[in-house]
């Protein structure tokens, strides 16, 4: 006999997710967080949650993709069974309210539960909540947020839960959370008929990672270039030799370089000078370090040559770079697709054989 309550007698009156939305907040992140909850209401005799959105500036709240939501003010009371979403996209790296902040740090203090979504950890961070807690957020901004703030223990897994104050990647990964906290109140049944109703499967523990194809298809990597990858990444300032690398994983260097050419589409050398490119990247626009401090966290020996790769890259010098995001700038973009600079290092291949 299943030991799962049922949603039908278990619920007396529905659970409240209050959202507090930043500007240009992702719409996909939010709606993957309420959908969830919405089905367990359809699939129950008697709803389950119910939600309000809530800002700062109370009134309309733009979303990254244009389309807005009409928000009421910061709500004043708040019980322990209630949920506060807060969600930010672009620019909550920078976002510091002083306001919101100390709400933030209030509602800790009372017990309630606090979750931020996507770029939302940097808020929570600054209000000092996620000091000595294991924390996520979309894995394109983590190393700067790593950087940004030592004390928190960042890692790159669909979403955190550490007592009363969770973090989330955002899109997708939102509704396993809310699939997890479904559970938690009504069981695996519901939360496998709301599955199948979204067709959402299988539903992802919290530390899934958030990527699995870097740029090449759909398809997972071959498990000795996906070691070597994660051996790349983990030495981002100090970047091993190739050799080192073979020699980790457990291959020969030949094979090692033929799988990930197969693979990726380019040697393992320029696809770690990529990846310290990218990562320098997030670190212009998401810390106030230095180019040259920078230049050395990204593992480059010398700032001309720094200056030189990253410009041929992205087609900017990085103090051009920093100056341009976000706020000059009407919508940030990501400066090119992984999979087009790894094409481009085909093509380049190509001309030369």
């Amino acid at each position: 006999m299943s030991s799962d309550p049922d949603p039908k007698e278990s619920a007396s009156s529905p659970g409240r997710i209050a959202c507090v939305l930043l500007p240009r907040f992702n719409m996909m992140g939010l709606v993957s967080l309420l959908e969830p909850a919405r089905i367990a209401n359809y699939l129950s005799t008697a709803p389950l949650y119910r939600h309000d959105f809530h800002a700062v500036h109370p009134g309309e709240v733009t979303a990254s993709n244009g389309m807005t939501l009409t928000c009421g003010p910061l709500p004043e009371k708040l019980t322990r069974d209630d949920l506060v979403i807060v969600a930010g996209s672009w620019g909550a790296e920078h976002y510091a309210d002083a306001a919101l902040i100390s709400w933030l740090r209030r509602q800790a203090r009372m017990g309630i539960r606090l979750c931020a979504v996507e770029m939302a950890p940097y808020v929570f961070a600054r209000a000092g909540l996620l000091a000595g807690r294991q924390a996520t957020t979309h894995w394109s901004y983590l190393a700067g947020f790593q950087e940004k703030f030592p004390d928190v223990l960042a890692a790159e897994q669909l979403f955190t839960i550490d007592g009363k104050i969770m973090t989330c990647a955002g899109s997708s990964s939102a509704t396993d959370l809310m699939l997890h906290l479904i559970r938690a109140d009504h069981g695996a049944g519901l939360v496998g008929e709301i599955s199948d109703n979204i067709m959402h499967h299988p539903v992802r523990p919290a530390n899934a990672p958030q990527r699995k194809t870097l740029g090449r298809g759909t398809e997972s990597l071959p498990p000795g270039v996906a070691a070597a990858i994660d051996l790349i990444e983990a030495n981002i300032s100090e970047p091993l030799a190739v050799p080192d690398i073979a020699r980790q994983v457990g291959i020969s260097q030949r094979q090692l370089e033929r799988q990930f050419n197969q693979a990726m589409g380019c040697s393992v050398v320029q696809f770690g000078l990529l990846l310290r490119l990218q990562h320098a990247r997030v670190l212009l626009i998401s810390t106030d370090l230095g180019v040259r401090e920078i230049s050395a966290a990204s593992g480059f020996n010398s700032l001309s040559h720094f200056a030189y790769a990253f410009r041929k890259c992205f087609g900017r010098r990085p103090s051009e770079y920093r100056q341009a995001w976000p706020e000059q700038e009407d919508a940030p973009t990501w400066p090119g697709t992984l999979s087009k600079y790894l094409d481009t290092f085909q093509v380049n291949r190509r001309m030369r054989t």
